[in-house]
């Protein structure tokens, strides 16, 4: 008697097998080589323009086309899971990342390296969000926070370690070993998908129910607005043919996949879920979050080359200082999901982010690095709080179902931050450089004798009034472009401190709560 009454053993944990830690790996070995590859190229642009006879204008296309590319790729990824299996589906994007890798490699004209970087961003976009969905059906629930660290790590980690590795294999090796590191990192991924992961058996069935409008839609609607973003200043926007035409061709997009949520039965993407409170929200502040990340990781080296005038690789050092605090950090966020307030978390991360930006706008023509080394380590920070806690509260604002349409919509804002932020940015930069420039003179009149004399000791000095004139030239732009580059961190700032009131509509997590997965 006393034996039927007394209390059941727990059942203990089960664990995942060898297997699951290996696919795991493989889906991380994949996300860290598709979100490297976002931003490798980056300190080895002005080299690769050089080898293949691309202008500054023409090479900015080596970067735009990847992200316009992933742009497109990540609403439509767990489509694609469903439709070709997860094994058969990371093997292809895989072998083909690898392959259009080998392209950009053994470029020798600008056509075929942006043939290249669109595929690698066609592939390399299903890689990303396809590792967390390994996490989320491999692992069981309780180890499932040791798959989230390792996924966040890359996730964050790849696009700062980029310039540093890109920097360090132009400066070393040759720039085309930017994309040659693939082949071997490729290989062991694929052999990890082969060994690891289980076949899944097509749903070729989905191709009838598709909503082909809204995939259509997607495509026109996000390539057309990602171009026209990343291009438009350099086009001088609506006055270029081809702007207006991309600028039609997104609207037309856009109205495309409109209809696709109305006439579709399962639309390829639901965009009825920006009506919920705390998802709308979290998309805002992560579309803000994906502007400081890429906005300071493209300012910061532009200033530290142009002003300071350090190389592809002492600019990514500084680059990569903010992910110091996020390795560091990494262990501990599966026990701060389950134990912190997430409004308190995101609050926090977010403020974080605008004292650091705040921090940045006292710069002078005569910083260097070292003037951005507590900011950019107060940066690693702040985005580990903002981040991990807003991919929770992002698939846990919708059912189990949903959960792959909000991860899809979640990174797609995310990421077309970085194209506002880039397009912002040159924006900005064109008409504040212009601004301060006149600014400037009109403080240095030429009937001064301060101005006289300045100019007569410079005469002097560098043999000639001419090249005292190009003195002069060169320290005004100088200290223009440095004030722009201050303008520039003041409004991350303003911008940062608008969104955190948003906070007050996240709900809070279950109490000791487990992290979910999110793409």
């Amino acid at each position: 008697m006393s034996d039927a009454s007394a209390p059941a053993a727990p059942a203990p944990l089960e664990k995942a097998d060898a297997a699951a830690w290996l696919a795991v790996a493989a889906g991380t070995l994949g996300a860290l080589m598709a979100t490297l590859d976002i931003s490798i190229v980056n300190s080895s642009l002005p080299t690769i323009q050089g080898e293949i006879g691309a202008s500054g204008t023409e090479g900015t296309w080596i970067s735009t086309a990847y992200l316009v590319a992933e742009i497109i790729i990540i609403p439509i990824s767990g489509w694609l899971e469903r439709l070709f299996g997860l094994r058969t589906l990371l093997l292809i994007v895989a072998s083909l990342f690898v392959g259009f890798s080998m392209m950009c490699g053994f470029s020798t004209t600008l056509g075929m390296m942006i043939v290249g970087r669109v595929g690698q961003g066609f592939t390399g976009g299903a890689l990303i969000p396809t590792a967390m969905t390994i996490i989320a059906t491999r692992l069981p629930r309780h180890q499932q926070p040791i798959g989230n660290s390792m996924f966040g790590a890359t996730a964050i980690l790849g696009p700062v370690l980029g310039p540093v590795l890109g920097g360090w294999l132009t400066e070393n090796v040759s720039w085309h070993y930017a994309f040659f590191i693939n082949l071997p990192v490729g290989a062991a991924l694929i052999t990890l998908l082969l060994v690891a992961m289980p076949h899944q058996k097509p749903r070729f069935e989905l191709l009838r129910e598709a909503d082909w409008l809204g995939i259509l839609g997607l495509a026109m609607g996000l390539g057309g607005l990602t171009v026209v973003l990343e291009e438009g200043e350099r086009e001088q926007w609506f006055s270029s043919g081809e702007i207006r035409t991309l600028a039609i061709v997104s609207a037309v997009g856009f109205l495309f996949l409109f209809a696709g949520q109305v006439l579709a039965s399962k639309p390829v993407i639901r965009l009825k879920l920006l009506l919920d409170r705390q998802f709308g929200a979290v998309v805002v502040m992560v579309t803000t979050v994906g502007m400081v990340i890429y906005g300071t990781s493209y300012v910061i080296p532009q200033f530290l080359a142009t002003i300071s005038g350090y190389n592809s690789l002492q600019s990514g050092e500084i680059v990569l200082l903010s992910g110091v605090p996020m390795m560091l950090m990494m262990p501990f966020t599966p026990w701060m999901v389950q134990n912190i307030d997430i409004r308190i978390s995101v609050g926090f991360g977010l403020l974080l982010l605008a004292v650091s930006a705040y921090m940045e706008t006292d710069i002078t023509s005569l910083s260097t690095g070292t003037a951005f080394v507590d900011s950019q380590l107060l940066r690693g920070v702040g985005t580990v709080c903002a981040m991990m806690f807003l991919n929770q509260a992002a698939i846990r604002s919708v059912s189990p179902e949903q959960a792959a349409d909000a991860s899809g919509l979640y990174n797609t804002a995310r990421n077309l931050g970085g194209s506002l932020a880039l397009a912002g940015i040159a924006v900005i930069q064109d008409q504040r450089v212009w601004l301060h420039s006149r600014r400037i003179e009109e403080a240095l009149p030429a009937n001064s004798v301060f101005v006289q004399d300045y100019m007569a000791g410079q005469a002097q000095s560098l043999g000639g009034q001419a090249a005292a004139f190009r003195s002069l030239g060169n320290i005004i732009s100088s200290q223009a472009l440095t004030m722009t580059y201050a303008d520039l961190f003041w409004l991350l700032t303003v911008g940062i401190v608008c969104v955190i009131p948003l906070v007050l509509f996240l709900r809070p997590l279950p109490k000791h709560a487990k992290p979910v997965a999110a793409h």
